[in-house]
């Protein structure tokens, strides 16, 4: 078919999450409700640390950061998901879904790319307290994070422009809530196979890779915990057992989606919903809830506020 017979595709439906009025209508309160405990939570995170002195270790520099990227990272397709829960025409433009694709992956490897910091930054803590101050110094810090941003921008680069390339000149129906590659590229009126191998290397693969090394980087860092003695060793343990099911929560959901076929499977809406809204919400609870430091830190932040308001 010549290019001067098709009817190129300029928006795209997205089919939602369910059809049914009454489970969309209980589905956007409980959406909301994590949404307004996302932004609050990942905001505190940052104040706390920002204005807290005694929180100057290069992992509270690197927490503030996770948070901000988990801000952007929700607020990229739940507020879309929010308002088409009383849509009846569930429409994106092509170029709003593209938009959408690669803020996705741009953020979302960031992500990746800072939790491999992190894992440095404890094994650096562990493996050489004495140098810890030297090596992994604030310029050091800001410029990992830095090219955590700039290794997250290649790959959605890639993604991008791997999926422009393709001509959509038929069917426009997404079954998906927002824009992903898996669901995009299935409309594609073109053989996608070289394609989808590209993206599944670009992407699957490299989370899979990033996968085994930090589950690899744990493993050994809590094994020489084991071994060592020294100040501070429970610590230590219970900063890497929070890192690993960081890990764990974002990187199943991911390899689910990316590291296989790009067919559809009954939980994919499910695992996307979980990977979308829920993990950004599960990261500033984990990350509070077992770290004392913070709980202490946050506690002494609304009794001076408070003390400030009552005057």
């Amino acid at each position: 078919m010549e290019h001067g017979n098709l009817t190129w595709v300029t928006e795209f439906m997205l089919l939602g999450i369910s059809e049914a009025h009454k489970p969309q209508l209980f589905l956007f309160f409980l959406f909301l409700l994590f949404y307004i405990v996302i932004l609050p939570g990942n905001v505190l995170i940052i104040l706390t640390i920002w204005s807290d002195p005694c929180l100057g270790s290069p992992m509270y520099f690197l927490l503030p950061n996770l948070a901000f990227l988990d801000i952007c990272y929700c607020s990229v397709t739940p507020p879309k998901m929010l308002a088409d829960f009383f849509s009846h025409h569930k429409t994106i433009s092509y170029g709003g879904c593209m938009a959408q694709l690669f803020f996705i992956h741009f953020l979302g490897a960031a992500e990746i790319f800072l939790l491999i910091i992190m894992a440095y930054d404890r094994y650096v803590a562990i493996c050489k307290p004495l140098h810890y101050a030297s090596i992994v110094s604030r310029r050091v810090c800001c410029a990992l994070v830095g090219a955590a941003w700039v290794g997250g921008f290649m790959h959605s680069i890639v993604q991008v422009a791997l999926t422009i390339r393709l001509p959509f000149c038929g069917p426009n129906k997404l079954d998906n809530f927002f824009c992903d590659v898996p669901q995009v590229i299935k409309l594609a009126c073109t053989d996608t196979y070289v394609v989808e191998i590209l993206m599944f290397s670009n992407s699957g693969l490299v989370n899979l890779v990033c996968f085994l090394l930090l589950l690899i980087s744990y493993t050994i860092l809590l094994v020489k915990l084991r071994i060592q003695s020294f100040c501070g060793k429970s610590k230590a343990a219970s900063t890497c057992v929070t890192h690993i099911i960081v890990v764990f929560i974002m990187f199943v959901p991911v390899l689910y989606i990316y590291a296989r076929p790009f067919r559809s499977f009954p939980l994919d809406k499910v695992v996307s919903l979980f990977l979308t809204v829920v993990f950004p919400l599960l990261n500033p609870m984990i990350y509070t809830f077992r770290n004392k430091e913070i709980i202490s830190s946050m506690k002494r932040l609304m009794i001076r506020y408070s003390h400030s308001g009552g005057k």
